[in-house]
């Protein structure tokens, strides 16, 4: 019995002691095999709507084989969406524009995608003029504000005509504003550059000017982009360009359908001239 029970001890030790290994082993093989997969996983692919570097949206599933969005691999733009309306809210209420439906009108709100936004109103705008705040429309630089917002530097908007608090509230960093010294909200930018821009507000909202998407019918649910996610405010003249919208490349050309040579047939009317 003594010749079989000092080995079996001695096994059984050996197995405890290897059993410990492994337990311990096994968080880290858990680790590595999860660091492995997120390594061998594929980029996530992002593509601006309106303006690049305005806002931007992650293509992702809405259900097997349907994306949200489809992105353009040559300029990096969105082409179409599988759920125009996803990540939206209604729009506030705008003046002349009371008749439409609750929830008709939706956008995608950019407030939480202003990483300074919060920071900016509570850091060093805290609800009061800071020391040196300046008393005219052409304040000194600040280094600090220089690197934050580097188009504000060479600021173009009005060609010398406004400074910041022309548009920003004086005391709420978070807010801009309007004629009457009212915060209006990031999301809302229409109402501030409906202050001198009534011409292209009022296109904006009979649909002349500006970007929706959603149902074709007048009367259908549609996301609204709003001024800010098309024109940069800092920057309107695209630096030395001084000519507007940044300049990017083309599409490439649709596709004929199967079996068609040319478009000629888009030279024939529809309807019989006469």
């Amino acid at each position: 019995m003594r010749r079989i029970a000092l080995p079996a001890a001695i096994l059984a030790l050996c197995g405890g002691a290897l059993l410990t290994v492994v337990a311990q082993n096994a968080p880290q093989a858990d680790a590595a095999a999860a660091a492995s997969a997120a390594a061998s996983a594929p980029e996530p692919v992002v593509c601006f709507e309106s303006r690049q570097g305005a806002t931007e949206i992650t293509q992702r599933e809405l259900k097997p084989g349907w994306p949200n969005v489809k992105c353009s691999p040559v300029t990096g733009a969105a082409l179409w969406y599988g759920d125009p309306y996803d990540g939206t809210v209604p729009m506030a209420k705008m003046p002349q524009m009371e008749d439409i439906p609750e929830g008709q009108a939706v956008v995608r709100p950019r407030t939480e995608k202003l990483a300074l936004l919060a920071q900016c109103g509570v850091a060093c705008h805290n609800g009061k003029y800071p020391v040196g705040f300046p008393k005219d429309n052409k304040p000194t630089p600040i280094p600090t504000m220089e690197a934050m917002y580097p188009d504000a530097k060479n600021f173009q908007h009005g060609r010398g005509r406004i400074w910041c608090l022309d548009c920003h509230h004086n005391t709420q960093r978070n807010k801009l504003s309007d004629h009457f010294g009212q915060p209006i909200s990031f999301d809302e930018p229409q109402l501030l550059c409906g202050k001198c821009h009534g011409d292209k507000l009022r296109d904006w909202r009979d649909g002349i000017h500006g970007k929706r998407i959603g149902e074709f019918a007048s009367n259908g649910k549609k996301r609204w982009f709003v001024c800010t996610e098309c024109h940069n405010a800092h920057n309107v003249q695209d630096g030395e360009r001084n000519r507007g919208f940044v300049q990017v490349q083309p599409e490439s050309p649709p596709q004929l359908p199967r079996g068609m040579k040319d478009t000629s047939w888009e030279k024939t009317h529809p309807i019989p001239q006469h």
